[in-house]
């Protein structure tokens, strides 16, 4: 669902970048407040699993359509609101600038779509008032569902709002709206569905690991370092092989627009979009997850690798770097 340049005017995008700002400076004020330094691993290592996991595109059967994971509802369970929309922003970026996937101008809102809604929403509203009392299976698999299904349908329907606001009359917003929210739908139910079984390994591994839980007496099957180390291998695995396997029929918003408009490449023109565009060559170093100029599977498995590294060294660099925990006194 990451958005293209092209389908944003430079007032939407400035408004859309002023508002994940917002959520992500007070989103550092509430991690700093917090104050839990065990949370920087786990930000480093699920924000490259995120990543990895979104270069698997799975196929939506009888539409011709596929969908990824977006991944907030993942790591707002198990950072919290605040410390996963952080991690997400750090995932986007990343994709952003050295794989060309979603805008530079659109990052705000592919921030705010893909990310704000998973990790507030999605926490707040659905995964911490379901955890209130105590953890389970079922809990787990139903708040995933849920609340990948409502999150996904609040972006999607963002996605269509911004292109509204942006007068892109190749895509009239009742019509738009008809193909976008029931082709996420389905993606949303299986987003769930990963997740659910991501939390439940976890729940197994190392339950005092999820967010907004009551306390856990369970004992864990694994050592925090151990369960990081089951995550991190099947990071490399996705990224570095699974990838070979992603659909390639286009993604929900792309299909969307090609049910509507005919086309999923718009175009857009104007001094902001080239100087957008020519950032984005700059600093793309594997455009569309691969080598330049060349179609190797090599060029995707080093993508999914080197990206999930890119991301570890991001999260937890500017962790340290913005101080964002602070050593615990009590803890001394």
């Amino acid at each position: 669902m990451h958005m293209a340049d092209a389908l944003v005017v430079p007032a939407v995008a400035a408004t859309m970048y002023a508002c994940s700002a917002a959520a992500g400076g007070y989103s550092v004020r509430r991690v700093r407040l917090e104050n839990e330094p065990k949370k920087i691993p786990v930000m480093g290592v699920m924000g490259a699993f995120v990543f990895a996991a979104q270069m698997i595109n799975f196929t939506i059967p009888g539409t011709g359509s596929s969908g990824h994971l977006c991944g907030g509802m993942l790591l707002s369970a198990l950072l919290g609101p605040y410390a996963g929309f952080l991690t997400m922003i750090g995932v986007l970026l990343i994709q952003c600038l050295l794989f060309a996937d979603g805008g530079l101008l659109a990052l705000g809102c592919n921030i705010w779509n893909m990310a704000f809604y998973g990790c507030f929403i999605g926490a707040l509203c659905i995964w911490k008032p379901m955890m209130k009392r105590g953890v389970s299976k079922g809990k787990i698999i139903g708040a995933s569902i849920l609340g990948c299904v409502i999150t996904l349908q609040l972006g999607a329907f963002s996605v269509v709002l911004e292109t509204w606001a942006s007068d892109i009359t190749e895509l009239p917003i009742r019509t738009f709206i008809a193909a976008m929210q029931p082709i996420h739908l389905a993606i949303g139910l299986v987003e769930g569905l990963i997740t659910a079984a991501v939390l439940c390994f976890v729940q197994e591994a190392r339950p005092e690991l999820l967010w907004g839980v009551a306390e856990e007496k369970k004992e864990g099957r694994f050592s925090f370092k151990h369960t990081l180390a089951v995550l991190g291998v099947l990071t490399v695995l996705i990224g570095g092989g699974l990838s070979l396997f992603a659909s390639a029929n286009p993604d929900g918003l792309e299909w969307s627009m090609e049910k509507v408009a005919g086309t999923a490449e718009l175009e857009a023109s104007g001094s902001v979009y080239e100087k957008a565009a020519g950032i984005q060559e700059a600093t793309a170093l594997l455009p569309d997850y691969g080598f330049k100029n060349s179609g190797s599977m090599a060029g995707t498995s080093f993508s999914g690798i080197v990206g999930a590294l890119v991301v570890v060294f991001v999260c937890v660099g500017c962790c340290y770097l913005f101080k964002f925990f602070k050593k615990n006194r009590k803890h001394e």
